[in-house]
């Protein structure tokens, strides 16, 4: 069925037995050749029949497998599908840190698999079972991405493929396995990029991306002044799995009780660290954040440090007092009393960014509107705000960012775009992106992120500051929206972020010559963030 192996580093393995073979004294009395084992009297049959055996399977294998199938036929996130999984099935410590692995893993590394995959098999690969080439890829990881025992990657696989797809698609995925297990991963890499025509090509096979994904990074690195010859480095940053950082929420938990909560009340071998850059931020290890009491009340959550960061330094930035003028209806921007009473999170969702917002808001004597276009979304933003004091969150609703700038022109003192993107900045935490996303998504999401950008101008007041954020470090996304924006305005200014980011994080943080800052996984240990900082003059 699967055709022959192009295995790299293996001789052509010959036919035949004979008495100068090994297995050539195998062969019973009716010339059958039996296996090693039963020709020296020590085969045994199982007591089990085939149907029952098929179904003895790993329970962790068995849910890294059915990840896969839910990211691939309803475009879930496997970073919201794998945890209830695990708790549904009772699955904990060792286990659930192998499905995980499994899982992640399989789904970042797709690319490269499949590559490989496809020198193992007689066919193209849209022409393989969509579950039986997931079986292949959840093997291949354990072959040549993961300490297992080769045996056991197999073998284990196999009966994966037994118990959900079939003896038939067994018998294939034995087959492939086995020519893949035949040579290194060193070897498999030098195989599959032996054909690629230029280097980021090269690098796009081997560290598993998309070609066009792969060049927009090498844009980007040049184009906010670092080396094109970081690309290496940053796929590979990718491709590492992130460690869990938490927010400690000002004015709900400091970082040093957090840290004690995690200390004292979470069963188990869980650590923490202080995040290198954010003062809010704790790195966790060996624990559930759910099984953290502040994390369960809100008072933290699971936030990057990159997010973190940039969401404090655009909190940090004074606003300026508006020029007395006459008031136009509707426009509050001369209103009297604190010049930075009334905050904006014009895209809410899921409500990272809002809580930690609200909970400086409600130090500093502010308050913030949150909105967010989905209904769904909203309800998770009132979820995130839930331990924030009540007068520090005036309301969350549901409506369309674009025209906020509309209905309240200068309502705001400070309005924070965290625009939808094409998240390429996030491939580390949510793997299964890099697969989904496709050129021809640059162009709609760029004109959403001009038309937000462009209502946050509208509804912040003179003196004001508006962050534009993306998860993205894509440059139409970043820089040229950005540039676009303000090509039909002469009532902005850009700010310093850089300054404002090494006013949190201090002067030691790496980061290009420029008034704008992008953030990057293998220079920071972050998301690869963007920020850039705006005032309407006053």
């Amino acid at each position: 069925m699967s055709g022959e192996a192009r295995t790299p580093g293996s001789p052509q393995r010959g036919g035949g037995t004979g008495p100068d073979r090994p297995g050539g004294d195998r062969r019973d009395a009716q010339g059958r050749e039996r296996g090693a084992a039963r020709a020296r009297g020590a085969g045994q049959r199982s007591e089990s029949a085939p149907s029952q055996r098929a179904k003895v399977t790993d329970p962790a294998r068995n849910v890294a497998f059915d990840v896969l199938q839910e990211v691939a036929s309803s475009d879930a996130y496997a970073n919201l599908v794998l945890p209830p999984l695990l708790r549904a099935r009772g699955i904990r410590g060792r286990d659930a840190a192998f499905a995980t692995e499994l899982a992640y893993g399989t789904l970042r590394l797709r690319g490269r698999y499949d590559a490989i995959v496809s020198r193992c098999v007689d066919r193209p690969l849209d022409q393989v079972d969509p579950n039986v080439l997931d079986l292949l890829r959840l093997g291949a990881h354990q072959l040549l991405g993961m300490r297992v025992a080769q045996h056991a990657a197999v073998s284990e696989t196999v009966g994966l493929a037994r118990a959900r797809a079939g003896a038939g698609s067994a018998q294939f995925v034995n087959a492939v396995l086995r020519k893949i297990s035949r040579s290194t991963l060193e070897e498999w890499l030098e195989v599959i990029s032996a054909d690629a025509p230029d280097d980021v090509t090269r690098l796009a096979i081997t560290q598993s991306h998309p070609v066009w994904i792969a060049r927009a990074m090498r844009e980007a690195l040049v184009g906010t002044g670092r080396s094109a010859d970081d690309l290496a480095e940053l796929l590979e940053a990718d491709n590492t799995a992130p460690r869990v950082t938490l927010v400690a929420r000002p004015g709900l938990v400091s970082r040093e009780r957090l840290a004690g909560e995690v200390t004292h009340d979470v069963r188990g071998d869980a650590t923490t660290d202080p995040g290198r850059w954010a003062p809010t931020a704790l790195v966790l290890s060996g624990s559930d954040p759910a099984a953290i009491p502040a994390v369960r009340h809100g008072a933290a959550g699971v936030q990057d440090e990159g997010s973190q960061l940039v969401t404090l330094a655009f909190a940090a930035v004074p606003t300026l007092p508006a020029a007395p003028s006459t008031p136009t209806a509707g426009d509050r921007s001369d209103r009297a009393g604190n010049p930075d009473e009334r905050w904006l999170d014009l895209c809410a969702g899921p409500g990272g960014k809002a809580a930690l917002l609200a909970s400086l808001a409600g130090e500093q004597g502010a308050r913030i509107v949150a909105n967010e276009v989905a209904p769904h979304r909203a309800r998770l933003v009132e979820q995130a705000l839930a331990a924030v004091p009540a007068d520090a969150v005036e309301r969350v609703q549901v409506g369309d960012g674009r025209r906020v700038g509309v209905e309240e022109p200068g309502a705001y003192d400070r309005v924070l775009v965290d625009a939808p993107c094409t998240g390429l900045g996030a491939l580390r935490r949510r793997p299964e992106s890099r697969w989904r996303r496709t050129p021809g998504d640059i162009a709609t999401l760029t004109t959403l992120q001009r038309e937000l950008l462009g209502s946050a101008l509208d509804a912040v007041r003179p003196g004001g500051v508006v962050g534009y954020v993306t998860c993205s470090p894509h440059l139409a996304e970043t820089q040229l929206v950005v540039k676009d924006v303000l090509a039909g305005r002469d009532d902005v200014e850009v700010l310093d972020a850089a300054a404002a980011v090494r006013q949190v994080a201090g002067d030691d943080i790496p980061l290009a010559d420029r008034t704008d800052v992008q953030l990057w996984p293998h220079v920071h240990g972050t998301d690869a963030m963007h920020l850039t900082l705006l005032r309407r003059r006053a």
